[in-house]
């Protein structure tokens, strides 16, 4: 039998899924960004890794100002927003290859958001044949990559392309 080991998913489980801060007010202000996986911080947002991703590479891109609303960022930070979101595509493509990405964002709870207070969107690079039998069968993502290796080669390859 082989074993899978994914250990920063216990973190997510222990959670039920929940976070007891707004974890893009909270990690962006403690200034640890290679700790809290923080890629890039603009003038109005940044981009950062996805602590529980959805596949190896998952990004989220944020504004540093805490709402829910899209009608509460101005259009300095919407605009900001887009670049950071074009960017990350860019750098995903750069550094990983992928067949191509899922775009999003959940605007409240029950549209799927895990955290409603605070606006933000997903960049998930996607590989064709990336969905086998695990999440079919047994509800499970195996990911074939740690964070801190993926958020090492996304750094690595930040210098390469420059600043979004």
């Amino acid at each position: 039998m082989e074993r899978l080991w994914a250990p920063w998913r216990m973190q997510y489980i222990e959670q039920g899924g929940r976070v007891r801060e707004c974890l893009f007010c909270e990690l962006p202000a403690q200034l640890k960004d290679e700790e809290n996986f923080v890629l890039y911080r603009g003038e109005t947002g940044f981009i950062m890794l996805n602590s529980f991703p959805y596949n190896s590479g998952h990004l989220m891109v944020a504004p540093f100002k805490h709402t829910a609303d899209m009608y509460e960022l101005e259009d300095d930070e919407l605009l900001e927003i887009s670049h950071l979101i074009r960017y990350s595509v860019r750098l995903l493509t750069a550094a990983v290859q992928p067949d191509g990405f899922n775009l999003g964002m959940n605007l409240g709870r029950s549209a799927g958001a895990g955290v409603a207070d605070h606006i933000h969107w997903h960049i998930v690079p996607r590989w064709n044949g990336d969905t086998n039998f695990m999440p079919v069968t047994a509800g499970t993502k195996v990911l074939p990559e740690s964070l801190r290796s993926t958020y090492d080669k996304l750094k690595k390859k930040m210098e390469e392309l420059g600043a979004p």
